[in-house]
């Protein structure tokens, strides 16, 4: 979803967030993923070491968009991660000053910048983060995403509306029964999702992976 390997596709993106391993990247690719996120945050439930991971990531399909989930990390870390040759994107998803990401858009580094939304005044003023890819997702459950919440979707589609230059990701609670709902409703250029397609954190549900992606392309789970 960020740079010229979405920019062909013309229907709904999806990405998958969350991979720990192998198998649920290759279903996910084999159910019609377009990316795929690997969460590098050390805190996180879907922590990954994607340099120990960097074998089989490395062989997932080159059309697949793979992307390196960061929180908050120095300028040194995201430019090194940026650079590992089997990472097309970054995604920024914790409080990374406008700055921060200014400086990583003179260094040439592909990223999108989650933005957590609980109200209106979430979106109200949003400062520069010098890409046009934001990923909207819930402020609810915890500021590292994943949570199973959502935000009220008729504010990410007031944004889409009002900001049309931006790429807008809609993520937060997400699952196969909800997301054709949401798409309709915000028009978003596409979706992210991570516990909606779970089994348990980390481990994905094939069968809901389907669903979802199903549902986001054809609008029926």
């Amino acid at each position: 979803m960020f740079g010229d390997k979405f920019e062909a596709v013309g229907q709904i993106r999806v990405k998958i967030c969350g991979i720990t391993n192998a198998v649920d990247a290759l279903a996910a690719v084999d159910c019609g993923a377009d990316a795929l996120g690997f969460n590098l945050h050390p805190q996180s439930k879907r922590y990954i070491d994607v340099e120990a991971a960097a074998d089989w990531i490395d062989k997932l399909p080159a059309p697949i968009c793979k992307v390196a989930v960061l929180v908050d990390p120095t300028r040194d870390d995201a430019i090194r991660t940026s650079k590992l040759p089997f990472i097309d994107a970054l995604q920024l998803h914790g409080q990374e000053s406008p700055d921060f990401c200014q400086s990583l858009a003179e260094a040439g580094i592909v990223f999108a910048k989650a933005v957590p939304v609980v109200d209106a005044k979430s979106l109200v003023n949003l400062p520069s983060f010098f890409t046009n890819t934001l990923v909207l997702d819930s402020g609810f459950g915890g500021r590292f995403g994943g949570s199973g919440k959502t935000f009220p979707w008729e504010l990410a589609r007031r944004f889409v509306g009002e900001h049309p230059p931006f790429r807008v990701i809609l993520a937060g609670g997400l699952t196969p029964e909800s997301v054709a709902e949401a798409i309709s409703e915000v028009r978003p250029f596409g979706v992210d999702v991570t516990s909606g397609v779970e089994s348990s954190p980390g481990r994905k549900d094939h069968r809901r992976l389907r669903a979802f992606i199903k549902a986001a392309r054809w609008g029926a789970p």
